[in-house]
């Protein structure tokens, strides 16, 4: 025993010296870590932050629910959107007005030439022919761009003008 105390003797206090910086080192480590683990808990809490103490699981499966909401809300929208734009390509989009004058005996242009077509080119030519006597409205159907009936140089100038003009918009003198 006197030789296993003989050597070990030697080694004993850089071994203990030893071993005390490595127990500092490691309370050292300690420290740190604990200070993270502080910082991560206050980022937690600032990301459950109105949770109403829920887990973060539970705010996430909250926002989940959320975007699968919305989603079916867009598809929802989409679906409308469609319907909408098949019943735009009918209604009236373009549009041509000429005002005048048919007889010499009224003063301005109380008479007019109105043009209304669908996307398609389908629609009508209204006019209208104001006198002293009365006011008389005709209507003309149209059709890919082209009237049915003969059209009078003012109604033709309507349609000239909606068949040029915009989609949403008009032209008209």
């Amino acid at each position: 025993m006197d030789d296993l105390n003989a050597l070990v003797a030697p080694v004993v206090g850089p071994a203990l010296a030893l071993l005390t910086i490595v127990c500092i080192l490691l309370v050292v480590a300690v420290l740190v870590l604990a200070r993270r683990v502080a910082g991560l808990d206050r980022r937690l809490a600032g990301i459950t932050r109105g949770g109403d103490g829920r887990s973060l699981e539970g705010i996430l499966d909250a926002h989940l629910d959320k975007v699968y909401s919305v989603a079916r809300e867009l598809d929802d929208v989409t679906a409308r959107a469609a319907v909408l734009e098949g019943a735009q390509r009918r209604s009236f989009q373009r549009s041509g007005l000429v005002r005048f004058n048919p007889f010499e005996d009224t003063g301005g242009n109380q008479s007019f030439a109105l043009a209304l077509l669908d996307g398609q080119g389908d629609g009508i030519v209204l006019s209208s022919l104001h006198s002293r006597a009365g006011t008389r409205v005709y209507g003309k159907a149209v059709t890919n761009g082209r009237s049915e009936g003969a059209l009078s140089n003012e109604e033709a100038e309507a349609l000239r003008l909606a068949i040029g003009s915009e989609p949403g918009g008009g032209r008209g003198a």
